[in-house]
């Protein structure tokens, strides 16, 4: 398991942007892709965006134009860059890594937006 440390969760006025960050404990090896999550209350944890160990790059419709990830040269730190923030994007992030041994899970970060 890969320990997976969070930052860069606040609240912010809707048009705003935020910044997340996720750091992993060490060197991930066996990586096969790194991701962020919301979940509001009530809900499951839907998928935002998630890249691959080759730099595939997955964002769902939901977040598309207006939040982008990327990772540190060593894979070892995901981002997740949020701009137009909307109310509805309010809930806690997760970040997630995937490799052969399995996945690991961020203790998650408030993300809330005012209107």
């Amino acid at each position: 398991q890969v320990q997976l440390v969070e930052s860069g969760g606040g609240e912010v006025q809707g048009g705003g942007s935020l910044r997340l960050s996720c750091a992993a404990s060490k060197t991930i090896f066996g990586l096969l892709t790194m991701g962020w999550y919301r979940q509001t209350p009530g809900n499951q944890r839907d998928v935002l965006a998630r890249i691959s160990s080759s730099g595939d790059v997955y964002i769902a419709d939901s977040v598309k134009g207006r939040f982008t990830i990327s990772t540190d040269d060593n894979m070892s730190t995901v981002y997740l860059q949020m701009s137009s923030l909307k109310p509805m994007d309010t809930g806690v992030y997760y970040c997630a890594v995937d490799t052969l041994s399995g996945r690991s899970w961020g203790q998650g970060t408030q993300v809330t937006v005012s209107s």
